[in-house]
């Protein structure tokens, strides 16, 4: 009898700390807007293990691509509600909340790494500010490559993009179509091929990696190079679900981030040009725009700074004057 409570009693103690231990293990959500192999996403999923391997396996976090589990303009507020733990988001398209969240998409204020790692770093005190607010943490961002114009046809100068159909992902991007006279069509990522292959856009700005990664090239066969401005991606993560971790994990997670940038940011730098040439190998005409069309885009980008700066108010002004002091 005495036998079979012991054997009763170890029993018991392994099932309780089996609960104990599937009890200990969170769960975390990360949805982000890009296909599987786009570079921020294998970032995030290399982030997602290194976090897996520091906890032990106490943490898990599941990363749902390609905006399977939220559409883009939905994971902020998916995030600063609760209901998903972490999110990625291109920072620009959240303009309307807030002109902290439009600086880096400002065109020709920031065109190179160097520069934009500069304004980030001026940035960031503001912006971590801004999130808090919101009820969320800045985990770590990554820029995008320089933006560009693919467009069906030729151009020479801004003239050329009237009346275009334009995609416009961002207030930044709606705001170019406005000034060059293009028409405005809102499309996220994940529906911009089928909208190219349709002739719904004709046109739109952004990086080689979308370029290839949407196969704009199936559809559009003219990249130029303007390098406009360097947008950033930021991964968020709700700060209730952070602050419910143990210090062990907390420390695991802000090493993983850090960890997650400084290779996103070399990434990047390097998958540029890769991209462009991936793009030609496959038909696109990489062009230099001619110095009208970059004189052009260059007064877009200065109305747009203008109007920035107006939206922005002191916090902006001081934010840039650091910017260009630096």
């Amino acid at each position: 009898m005495k036998r079979r409570t012991t054997l009763t009693t170890a029993v018991g103690l392994c099932l309780g700390a089996l609960a104990l231990s599937v009890n200990a293990q969170t769960k975390w959500d990360l949805p982000t807007a890009y296909p599987p192999a786009n570079y921020h996403t294998e970032n995030i999923v290399q982030f997602a293990k290194d976090v897996d391997t520091a906890t032990a396996g106490k943490l898990k976090i599941t990363v749902h691509s390609n905006a399977s589990l939220f559409k883009a303009p939905e994971i902020k507020r998916a995030v600063q509600s609760g209901q998903a733990q972490a999110g990625e988001i291109l920072l620009a398209n959240f303009a309307n909340e807030n002109p902290i969240y439009a600086l880096d998409g400002v065109p020709f204020l920031a065109t190179t790494y160097a520069e934009s790692q500069k304004l980030y770093n001026v940035s960031k005190p503001a912006m971590e500010k801004l999130l808090a607010a919101q009820g969320m943490k800045v985990l770590f961002m990554v820029p995008w490559a320089p933006q560009g114009i693919y467009i069906k046809k030729e151009i020479s100068a801004g003239a050329d993009l009237k009346g275009v159909k334009w995609r416009a992902y961002s207030p930044a991007t709606a705001r170019i179509a406005d000034l060059v006279g293009a028409q405005p069509v809102q499309i996220q990522q994940a529906e911009l091929s089928a909208a190219m292959a349709t002739g719904a856009v004709e046109a739109y700005m952004s990086s080689g990696s979308t370029g290839y990664d949407t196969k704009t090239y199936e559809s559009i066969k003219n990249f130029y190079d303007t390098q406009a401005w360097i947008p950033k991606n930021a991964v968020l993560v709700n700060a209730k679900a952070f602050d419910a971790l143990d210090a062990a994990s907390k420390d695991a997670v802000l090493k993983a981030a850090a960890a997650a940038e400084a290779r996103g940011w070399k990434t990047a730098q390097e998958k540029n040009e890769e991209y462009k040439k991936l793009l030609a190998e496959r038909g696109m005409k990489i062009h230099k725009p001619s110095p009208k069309l970059e004189a052009d885009m260059r007064q877009v980008g200065a109305t747009m700074q203008a109007d920035w700066l107006k939206l922005a108010g002191a916090d902006g002004a001081a934010i840039v004057d650091a910017y260009k002091q630096k």
